[in-house]
């Protein structure tokens, strides 16, 4: 069993390296620009913002940059370089309003209604699966708070329900981006 979990660790840093090649490319702001992305999820300053799954940070430097100094962004992701990788980055930058959690984003550690809005951007695979991740984002969420999510698969209207049954309302969309609202009056978490 020992073999199988070094196997899997030794996978999992390299599958990590090759999206970290792609997310620190030069050119990949070109053609995927993370600010338009982020503004168009809704993001403004002053806010406190969490990213799940945040990877080598491709999107966390440019929302700590959109909220500035009065905001704050919460970069949670279930693996280790990752983490490291973000802090190397917010240092390089003397970005000061990021704070790097290695956590399942089913399980942040987050105060409930803590957070003005939640963005999860590119992820095929949601360690802890979607609806645990999604009731998770409602209870931290504040009322009248902001759940965006990049469709990278799938049916819109799965999506759209999956994420209503989870007591969010959608608004509108942004080209992939879909927003929801937690209703002001939600009273459970």
């Amino acid at each position: 069993m020992s073999n199988n979990i070094k196997e899997r660790h030794h996978h999992s840093n390299f599958a990590f390296r090759i999206i970290s090649l792609m997310h620190d490319n030069p050119l990949l702001p070109i053609f995927r620009d993370p600010y338009k992305l982020l503004r168009a999820a809704g993001l403004k300053p002053g806010q406190k913002v969490l990213e799940v799954g945040c990877g080598p940070g491709f999107f966390t430097i440019p929302a700590a940059k959109i909220v500035g100094k009065e905001g704050f962004v919460y970069a949670v992701d279930v693996h280790p370089l990752a983490i490291e990788r973000v802090k190397e980055k917010s240092e390089k930058e003397g970005i000061k309003n990021v704070k790097p959690i290695l956590a399942n984003a089913s399980d942040t550690g987050l105060q409930d209604q803590s957070i003005d809005l939640a963005f999860l951007f590119g992820l095929r695979y949601i360690a802890g699966g979607l609806e645990n991740v999604i009731s998770e984002i409602h209870r931290i969420l504040k009322p009248g708070g902001v759940f965006s999510f990049e469709k990278t698969k799938g049916s819109e209207k799965k999506l759209i329900e999956e994420v209503e049954r989870g007591g969010f309302t959608y608004s509108e969309r942004q080209a992939r981006i879909f927003l929801f609202k937690k209703e002001k009056n939600s009273q459970n978490g």
